[in-house]
């Protein structure tokens, strides 16, 4: 297993990893996608630590506009078919590198760029040949818990899940 101490930003791609990987459209083309919750609550649970969340994806939606922003992810890169070119401006603007980086992606749209990653992991349910090529494939389904088993990963490898969850509880609105 890598040293996971190291990761400082995690990237997630968004349909198949947020989202369990379907899109539907009503008979106005308004879009609606599955999130889950437990994922939700792992990113704001990650945001009292020092690791960055991003989410970068190759279509565009409001619906994933509104989520990110519900869950106070300020570094969402919509629209973007160059994962690799982007994810190096996110790293230069963050001054980090490829070492300090863990991936999840679901598909060959994410290698490019998910191959540079010092951490590559995918949901259980990515295609076959790229859980073939990753460190980690979780147990759970993207948009069922996925990327909330890759942040609980990743704290408690670095020895600070439980300092970070407290942080969160100590400012939860009671």
């Amino acid at each position: 297993m890598k040293d996971l101490k190291k990761i400082k930003l995690i990237i997630l791609d968004c349909d198949g990893v947020l989202t369990d990987g379907k899109i539907i459209y009503d008979n106005h083309r308004v879009e609606s996608k599955n999130f889950s919750t437990h994922d939700g609550l792992g990113a704001k649970i990650l945001s009292y630590s020092d690791i960055k969340l991003s989410v970068v994806t190759g279509r565009s939606s409001k619906v994933v506009a509104q989520r990110c922003k519900d869950l106070n992810i300020s570094l969402l890169y919509q629209n973007i078919q160059n994962k690799k070119e982007t994810i190096k401006q996110i790293l230069t603007k963050l001054d980090l590198k490829w070492d300090q980086v863990a991936y999840m992606g679901d598909d060959w749209n994410d290698w490019p760029a998910m191959e540079l990653a010092y951490f590559k992991t995918c949901p259980q349910n990515a295609i076959d040949d790229i859980k073939a090529r990753v460190d980690f494939v979780t147990s759970r389904s993207g948009g069922d818990g996925a990327v909330r088993e890759l942040i609980d990963k990743i704290l408690k490898e670095q020895g600070i899940y439980e300092e970070t969850v407290q942080a969160f509880l100590n400012n939860l609105s009671i």
